[in-house]
């Protein structure tokens, strides 16, 4: 790892990267300490001082959720916008068509992005209207309200832009780096916690040693799911092409046991904490503490509906990245077989059929490494399972291990032969 970072650092254009990306998660962590216009920090302190849904969600904004500042609501707006439009793709026919293409993709981009625009203001107004009623805004007035969410919406925005500017110009996908920039940086802050515990003695020293070894198992199963796969061989057969031969050897199709990444996760939190956020702020209504209650992650509907969504999410994403039908076209053009396999459909149906049966392993690893935490804080009463177990690690590794791939994918098409050695 630390050759391959020396390696990157030596040519220009991924040392141009790797600064942009490192510049911009640095832009990403001030704008957290600017708190929203308006704001008491005492009462938002308050607001946030024994819920342990705030410090679940806290964890994810790496502390902006917890001070308000303008990036209060993280990424997550656009999360749930994407999310919409994938879902859309799917009933919408003109819309898959449109996915296809260069010109079609800038077009459902740019509704995702109005998308965003639209479901952050929802979400910063009920917020906003909730923290006033708790009296955490200095004044009742109207404009206050409206400078406050325009504060954390145009947060957001400037969160997207960044993202996709750290997608296109820099190294690694820019939404899921922000959220792992939040996670790891909440990490110190949730160990001290762990450590004041343990040293005061409310927390027995069994507990902390059973996070520790649960939190190392949880590291290499998660490595397993990210970088186990499954290869299918595939043969070429000989072809003529002008004056020259071509095919004629065997190589294979990896296919990974999670090939959805860490999109599940990040979609299911994201979806579950758009209504919990509202409900939590507002818990003085009936209907919100009925909601709050409900989304309340520590409850056992929370926990099953987040398993079932990470489920289904991996499902869902994972036949958006990998298509049969295409796979094994494109294979009969170029004259490649499966052994034993007729070229076409009959290859299309075996390698829908193994990708189902993987995918079904990987969601499943997946949804039980994410709930595993919510178990562990009620055996051992130690809030840190978030930090360093379940979704925070799944997201933490998978993001980690796909930018590391990113960055050797780019060293292997720049320099190739000083790689390889």
């Amino acid at each position: 790892m630390v050759a391959t970072l020396r390696n990157a650092w030596q040519i220009p254009d991924l040392r141009k990267r790797i600064l942009i990306t490192v510049s911009l998660l640095v832009a990403f962590r001030a704008g957290v300490a600017v708190p929203v216009p308006g704001i008491v920090p005492e009462v938002i302190q308050q607001l946030f001082s024994g819920g342990t849904l705030f410090a679940f969600m806290d964890l994810f904004s790496g502390g902006a959720l917890s001070s308000y500042s303008v990036f209060a609501m993280s990424i997550y707006p656009y999360i749930n916008a994407s999310i919409i439009m994938q879902l859309m793709q799917m009933v919408i026919p003109k819309w898959e068509e449109m996915s296809k293409d260069e010109d079609g993709r800038k077009k459902l981009q740019g509704y995702t992005r109005y998308g965003t625009v639209i479901l952050g203001a929802i979400q910063a107004t009920g917020m906003t209207l909730a923290i006033r009623a708790r009296g955490a805004l200095v004044t009742d007035s109207p404009w206050l309200v409206v400078e406050a969410v325009l504060s954390l919406v145009a947060g957001t925005a400037f969160l997207m832009w960044l993202g996709e500017v750290i997608t296109e110009k820099g190294i690694g996908n820019g939404i899921s780096l922000f959220i792992f920039a939040g996670i790891v940086t909440g990490m110190p802050r949730e160990l001290a916690q762990i450590w004041a515990l343990l040293r005061s003695g409310q927390a027995k020293w069994y507990n902390g040693l059973l996070l520790l070894l649960v939190s190392v198992a949880t590291v290499f199963l998660v490595i397993w799911i990210t970088e186990g796969e499954r290869r299918i061989p595939v043969q070429y057969s000989k072809r003529v092409v002008g004056r020259k031969m071509m095919g004629g050897y065997a190589t294979n199709i990896p296919l990974r046991i999670n090939q959805a990444g860490v999109i599940p996760v990040i979609f299911a939190s994201s979806l579950l904490s758009f209504p919990a956020t509202i409900a939590s702020f507002a818990a003085d209504k009936p209907w919100a503490a009925k909601l709050g209650e409900f989304f309340d992650y520590t409850q056992p509907w929370y926990t099953a509906m987040y398993a079932i969504l990470i489920f289904g999410f991996t499902f869902f994403y994972t036949g958006m990245v990998f298509n049969p039908l295409e796979v094994a076209d494109n294979m009969r053009k170029y004259g490649g077989f499966v052994p034993g396999m007729r070229p076409g459909k009959p290859t299309a149906d075996l390698l829908s059929r193994i990708v189902t049966r993987i995918t079904a392993v990987g969601a499943l690893f997946l949804a039980i490494i994410a709930v595993l935490p919510n178990f562990m804080i009620q055996i051992t009463g130690l809030p840190g399972f978030h930090a360093l177990g379940g979704t925070a690690l799944i997201i933490v590794i998978g993001v980690a291990l796909e930018t590391m791939k990113q960055i050797e994918a780019q060293l292997v098409m720049r320099n190739y032969q000083g790689f390889l050695r």
